[in-house]
């Protein structure tokens, strides 16, 4: 499983994912059928998204109606923006279509 905040043009979403990488070209496909086609993402440690969100991220790793390969966390992008601290996150990762 991994974390990634991703910087879209409506602002940062914070989502879980089974595939191995945050550019998976099945993810990046997933996430452009949502509407999301150009991103800025960072990965994040799951036991850093673990630790920030507590019960609420138990609550989405429980959640039959979300799909095991990707499920958001938090789509508040004012919440993920300054929950996270910029210097904590690595090297940025960029997708455009």
């Amino acid at each position: 499983m991994k974390a990634g905040i991703f910087f879209t043009g409506s602002g940062p979403i914070l989502l879980l994912t089974s595939y191995e990488s945050l550019t998976e070209p099945a993810l990046v496909e997933k996430l452009a059928t949502k509407g999301v086609k150009k991103f800025i993402a960072f990965e994040v440690p799951i036991d850093q998204a673990q630790q920030k969100y507590g019960q609420h991220f138990k609550v989405i790793m429980a959640d039959l109606h979300q799909q095991d390969d990707l499920r958001i966390l938090d789509y508040d992008g004012h919440h993920v923006f300054n929950l996270f601290r910029l210097k904590e996150l690595g090297a940025p990762i960029f997708h455009e279509p």
